[in-house]
């Protein structure tokens, strides 16, 4: 297996993306070492929230998030998975597993921000970061929660079958296509080839054709008893939990109620479905979500 780096080349002209670019040495397992990219933008000393993407995104998804958020008071953090962004990417897609994300993940959060942090966390960001929430709870002060879920087996819709099938077989794989056609409002031909600039050829999306085969959402599955587990912390998490979905997602819209249900801290909370808004709800309705971040921040008592 290589271990891929990313060619700075193909993003040296990604719009509205001017962050400094920051970097940890990951433990990959089996040997195998790689390097994180992440945003961090904003005071050192300032309240953090980490905004975590999903698949087949990278932080660019969060390029219209954070200035408002900073704007608040906000020190954001927001990394880029191993597999995705200018974090590297190992070839081979066996290679990649729900555990192992979450200890690339803890490794970086452990290293960069072991404090108690806001979250904002979408599609797999919120597998991961819903996760995270329910193993320690404690290292969390608030949650915001988007077009995402945390599942523990069943029975998948047609809508994500159907979505898995494509990731793995489908000879025509373009990332940045499939952020068009999962958003409410129109992409830029600059925004479509800044999302397709981390994978420049096949070996690139190994991470990306992996992640829908690991969701684990039919009994049986690897992910399914370690979530159970998380879900009994997650379930008790009393400080203030809130689901921002848009209206327009076919695969995780209706997602939004067993948390509002199951979670302690999103009881009374202003939970809203999105209109004009998509799977990539970051693309369509940046203001209100983080505008969202900062009034739940400000209820938790983390942000003046």
């Amino acid at each position: 297996m290589k271990v891929l780096s990313y060619d700075p080349a193909r993003f040296a002209a990604i719009p509205d993306y001017d962050f400094a670019e920051n970097w940890i040495e990951i433990d990959l397992g089996d040997g195998h070492s790689g390097r994180m990219h992440y945003i961090d933008e904003g005071p050192k000393d300032a309240p953090p929230v980490l905004l975590f993407h999903g698949e087949p995104s990278w932080s660019f998804l969060y390029r219209k998030m954070i200035p408002v958020l900073l704007d608040a008071g906000f020190r954001c953090l927001a990394p880029d998975l191993i597999g995705f962004g200018k974090s590297d990417k190992p070839d081979d897609i066996g290679f990649y597993s729900y555990d192992r994300h979450i200890s690339w993940l803890k490794q970086w959060r452990e290293a960069v921000v072991p404090q108690p942090a806001a979250l904002f966390c979408q599609d797999w960001g919120g597998l991961l970061g819903l996760r995270m929430v329910g193993e320690e709870p404690e290292k969390f002060t608030c949650v915001v929660a988007s077009n995402t879920f945390l599942p523990t087996g069943g029975t998948p819709s047609p809508a994500f079958l159907a979505w898995r099938q494509f990731a793995k077989s489908s000879p025509e794989f373009q990332i940045g296509e499939l952020l068009q056609r999962a958003t409410a409002t129109e992409r830029s031909a600059e925004e479509v080839a800044a999302y397709d600039a981390p994978f420049p050829d096949e070996p690139s999306k190994a991470g990306a054709r992996a992640f829908p085969a690991l969701v684990p959402v039919e009994d049986g599955m690897d992910g399914i008893e370690q979530n159970k587990r998380a879900w009994e912390g997650l379930a008790g998490f009393d400080k203030p939990f809130l689901t921002l979905f848009g209206e327009d997602d076919p695969v995780t819209g209706g997602l939004a109620q067993p948390l509002i249900d199951r979670i302690a801290g999103a009881k009374d909370m202003p939970h809203a479905m999105l209109s004009t808004c998509g799977h990539f709800c970051q693309e369509d309705r940046p203001k209100e979500l983080a505008q969202g971040v900062i009034d739940t921040a400000k209820k938790a008592g983390f942000l003046a």
